[in-house]
């Protein structure tokens, strides 16, 4: 099938396209939500300057959907209604365990009438960063949660040595709860490395 992502720019949404382009199916289309308010994408605030390089090194167009919260919802919707149009057939997320986000997915694709991919559903959070590094992906910690981590491990690439001193303070190894977020900038699906 070909798919659009809900790519992020971090480790579980590369991870993910990836998995997805392993098991036979068709990277098509990237889409990342972009908060007008801020002038960067939610989460893992990161320029459009930026993403545009990243969807350049993978070869694939990006669909920027610039909202807020207030109507995250409702334009995110209207970007998986375009996606059907332009011929996707699935979108897959990077979601590993939360019930909620999955459900709230499921029912977004449904509305549009693409099928949800869930490539890393159920995965151990340790298990999918330590596959994450070891299929030679390079990711930076781009955001932190400040009341969680020092500001020493911002900037810093994500290693398995990093991600167990993540642990050691008490933070989730996957940032599942905000602690971190990543950019990748070079793996497996990319081109060319992403220079920032």
């Amino acid at each position: 099938m070909k798919f659009a992502i809900s790519y992020s720019g971090g480790k579980e949404s590369a991870l993910a396209a990836y998995r997805a382009i392993k098991d036979g199916h068709e990277l098509a289309l990237l889409i990342t939500t972009y908060n007008d308010d801020d002038g960067h994408s939610h989460f893992h605030n990161l320029s459009e300057e930026l993403l545009k390089r990243v969807s350049e090194s993978l070869g694939v167009p990006l669909m920027l959907v610039k909202t807020n919260t207030a109507e995250y919802a409702d334009n995110f919707e209207s970007a998986l209604l375009q996606a059907k149009k332009m011929g996707i057939q699935a979108c897959v997320f990077g979601d590993i365990d939360f019930e909620d986000n999955r459900k709230w997915w499921d029912e977004k694709c449904k509305k549009a009438g693409l099928v949800p991919l869930f490539p890393l559903w159920g995965q151990g959070r340790k298990e999918t960063v330590y596959e994450f590094i070891d299929s030679g992906f390079v990711a930076t910690i781009a955001t932190i949660n400040s009341e969680c981590l020092s500001g020493d491990f911002l900037g810093q690439k994500l290693t398995k040595e990093l991600a167990e001193r993540i642990v050691a303070t008490g933070a989730d190894i996957c940032g599942e709860n905000g602690e971190y977020h990543t950019f990748v900038s070079d793996g497996p699906i990319f081109r060319t490395p992403v220079d920032f």
